[in-house]
């Protein structure tokens, strides 16, 4: 397995793992399927460097496994030191390292950027999720109750931070 930046030529299976979890199940609050088209301008804003990145993980060339990403955390300048990292695998992919690959190599790829800290948003219950960000540092900073209505019912998010830059 290969992590890399992610690229151009990756939108279609990029978008095609990110629709299973909007069309199965409550991971993220989109509701709404999306054309490779709408979401490429999410891809460019992840460029090979600086701190929003993508990294995808592939099985030599038979497929991608996954992607996670660093993208800004709120739009205003002053949160320009923070950002929100979240992992995607195939409905395949699970229970096989390949989350913590990519986190590894995400923030590695991060290590050198003028970063403060990480969150992470999980919508509960996501135990698998919780471990992975557990594993990798994170802590448990609080939970929105019932912050989202998907497939009829209101979901909590759990959030969680981890510190970045030079005092890791």
């Amino acid at each position: 397995m290969q992590v890399r930046p992610g690229t151009e030529a990756d939108l279609g299976p990029l978008t095609d793992i990110y629709n299973h979890y909007v069309r199965e199940t409550a991971v993220t609050f989109d509701t709404v399927s999306f054309l490779p088209e709408e979401r490429r301008p999410w891809l460019l804003s992840h460029p090979e460097d600086g701190p929003h990145r993508l990294m995808v993980a592939q099985r030599d060339k038979s497929g991608i496994l996954g992607y996670a990403t660093s993208s800004p955390l709120r739009p205003k300048p002053a949160y320009a030191t923070s950002v929100e990292v979240s992992v995607y695998l195939a409905p395949d992919a699970g229970g096989r390292g390949v989350g913590t690959l990519l986190y590894e190599a995400l923030f590695d790829a991060l290590a050198g950027e003028d970063l403060h800290r990480a969150y992470a948003g999980i919508a509960l219950p996501n135990e698998p999720s919780v471990r992975l960000h557990e594993r990798f540092g994170f802590r448990h900073i609080g939970t929105y109750a019932e912050v989202g209505r998907k497939f009829q019912r209101y979901w909590d998010v759990a959030w969680y931070e981890r510190p970045l830059g030079p005092a890791d």
